[in-house]
């Protein structure tokens, strides 16, 4: 049988990571090496992987803020994160192609959501396109509607939960 578990980023992990980071998301949209190697260093809770059977097969990662809403600029730098922030934004749910539909991402979600709890966060925000507001929806986020965000030319909507 399988085992999953789900843990901190570690820097050894970023070439994995980044293969199931442009593997899942187009050029435009994908996260570069550099900016997800800064998410793990500034931000190290705010990052988790999923492994399979010792395999890395995705990962869910975000910073905190006081905003309400992604800004097109925090997904290119750490800068915006701030360690008192109320809000954990989500940059990326990303699960490897071939295990995918699974139930997997929905365990990096979960435990993301738990993370926030546990750390006293009041909200977490996401941007995403129209196709996976109602995946989303199902752990609670409502949707806002059109995002400000043109995040690599694509439309995006703005979701959010409060905890």
């Amino acid at each position: 049988m399988s085992t999953l578990s789900i843990r901190n980023a570690k820097k050894r992990d970023i070439e994995k990571i980044y293969k199931i980071e442009t593997d899942c998301f187009p050029e435009a949209e994908a996260a570069s090496k550099e900016a997800l190697k800064e998410r793990i260093k500034v931000f190290p809770s705010g990052f988790l992987v999923a492994e399979l059977d010792g395999e890395i097969i995705g990962f869910i990662n975000g910073a905190s803020t006081m905003e309400k809403h992604i800004k097109d600029e925090f997904f290119t730098s750490m800068k915006y994160h701030e360690d008192k922030g109320k809000t954990l934004m989500i940059y990326g749910l990303d699960v490897s192609p071939k295990f995918q539909r699974k139930g997997y991402a929905a365990k990096l979600m979960y435990a993301f959501i738990d993370r926030a709890i546990d750390d006293n966060r009041e909200r977490i925000i996401l941007t995403c396109k129209e196709h996976l507001v109602h995946y989303y929806s199902k752990f609670g986020f409502a949707n806002e509607g059109i995002s400000e965000s043109a995040h690599g030319g694509a439309a995006w909507y703005d979701m959010f939960k409060v905890l």
